[in-house]
């Protein structure tokens, strides 16, 4: 057994950030500035964006590429249940209607039939749906094809959730780079840079889309004004702006893109190493006839963010909660990703959500749980892993 508790998922920062962040305090620009601009910049070069907008959070870009859109009430906005509670609470933020649409049993990700359901069902009922918010859970992209086809055929707006999926692809497209490959249908990406993330800058998060989107989405990020402090303190700027829209304060620091800026050029080799034990946990878990191993689709690049195994509880005499505790006392950090929002008390009270409501989403979150996986693990870890999960399925086997 481990000496020492292994953290589900820490951060990996290296001398080069704290140097950057340093030289940051140093300057005359600590909020939003000239790192902001270069982090946009390289950013959006790296996943193939039209434009890029560097903000707080995910939750910040979903929230403004919704206003950008002009997202609100009468409209209808379709996600997944089988999401963090901020996808959906975005939509709730513009006062339109949240609809969810079941998952898909091997990838988790939203179910394109579900969602032409769903699509329909507003139709029928008179309703207005505006936009699609899929989710690329854990990493791995949902079928993008078959959702924006929908997009097309019923008009609709596409806003990504790809907090998990840096970097990603689906078809050889990387994400964040639809909007180049769909001009008929507007489609923003929004990704997180939280301290768990592939790429981190503590907070923050990173909006990309067409250039005429994301130019109305940054009026939206800064109070609605005209100028940011850059173009209005700078030694070229004006100190005249105007407020134009009742905006947000969701913009990110040059402190935080001072982060940012290392950790994009280290991020391809942090995805080596997420897929090495990626490789080495498939190679020893798929012996686990207890145990469903995360889904993925040949036509997709898996970002790795998470790697979630389900429980065949019926296999096992223990609940998942008790496999956790199990994995705890054996000094292994877990999680579980995630609730479904559906059965939470704001939803579930507010739209009458039944858990059986969304079969697959609810059923899959009973057995599901989350293994360490981030770059700063050895290989002892990893074993370390391996062997905490084989005990516990041992121990526990029917």
């Amino acid at each position: 057994m481990r000496e020492t508790f292994l953290p589900f998922s820490p951060p990996l920062i290296g001398e080069e950030e704290i140097a950057e962040v340093v030289d940051t305090l140093r300057t005359d620009w600590i909020t939003t500035g000239p790192k902001v601009k270069r982090f946009e910049e390289e950013f959006r070069q790296y996943v193939g964006a039209p434009a890029a907008l560097a903000l707080n959070s995910c939750t910040a870009a979903l929230h403004v590429a919704l206003a950008a859109l002009g997202v609100g009430p009468g409209d209808t906005v379709i996600t997944t249940p089988l999401t963090f509670c901020s996808s959906v609470h975005v939509i709730e933020h513009t006062g339109a209607r949240p609809l969810m649409a079941d998952v898909s049993p091997d990838t988790l990700n939203i179910d394109p039939a579900r969602v032409e359901e769903a699509v329909e069902s507003v139709i029928k009922s008179g309703g207005r749906v505006r936009a699609l918010l899929p989710v690329h859970l854990y990493g791995h992209p949902c079928d993008m094809g078959a959702l924006m086809a929908l997009a097309r055929d019923h008009r609709l707006a596409v806003v990504e959730d790809a907090a998990h999926a840096l970097p990603a692809s689906h078809e050889g497209r990387t994400v964040g780079s639809f909007a180049s490959h769909y001009g008929d249908v507007p489609v923003f990406t929004c990704f997180s840079f939280y301290a768990t993330k592939n790429l981190t800058t503590a907070e923050g998060g990173m909006l990309t889309g067409p250039q005429a989107l994301v130019d109305e989405a940054r009026v939206w990020s800064l109070h609605g004004m005209s100028r940011d402090a850059w173009n209005r303190y700078g030694e070229k700027g004006s100190w005249y702006y105007e407020v134009v829209r009742a905006g947000f304060k969701y913009n990110m620091t040059d402190i935080q893109a001072a982060l940012g800026l290392h950790q994009l050029r280290k991020l391809d080799s942090f995805q080596r190493r997420r897929a090495e034990i990626v490789s080495r946990y498939d190679e020893a878990f798929s012996r686990i006839e207890e145990l469903t191993l995360p889904g993925r689709r040949p036509e997709v690049g898996h970002a790795w963010h998470l790697y979630v195994v389900r429980l065949k509880l019926e296999r096992l005499t223990i609940t998942r909660e008790q496999f956790i505790e199990e994995l705890k006392e054996r000094r292994i950090g877990t999680s579980v990703h995630f609730i479904p929002v559906h059965t939470h008390p704001y939803y579930r009270d507010k739209y009458g959500y039944r858990p059986e409501d969304f079969p697959v989403a609810y059923g899959e979150f009973r057995r599901m749980v989350s293994l360490p996986l981030n770059p700063r693990m050895s290989d002892r870890d990893v074993e370390d892993v391996i062997e905490a999960v084989s005990d516990v399925v041992g121990k526990f086997r029917r």
